[in-house]
């Protein structure tokens, strides 16, 4: 895992404030089922040097909308 060392103040693909970011250039697997600290993974793709990837950009319950006990 990569973390870019320019990231959008917001996420790029909804708009929203995130808590982190994270390019994978490889495969990957998100499971967000009765997650306490995320609810939500926003996928932009990006094109780099190596080739292309994905920045995951990581929301809390409280930045997507909900609350941890939704």
């Amino acid at each position: 895992m990569y973390v870019p060392d320019d990231p959008p103040e917001n996420c790029p693909a909804c708009g929203a404030p995130y808590a982190s970011v994270s390019r994978h250039a490889g495969g990957f697997m998100v499971n967000l089922i009765d997650n306490e600290r995320y609810r939500r993974v926003c996928f932009h793709p990006v094109g780099t040097s190596a080739g292309a990837a994905f920045d995951c950009f990581h929301h809390t319950h409280r930045q997507a909308g909900g609350s941890v006990d939704e």
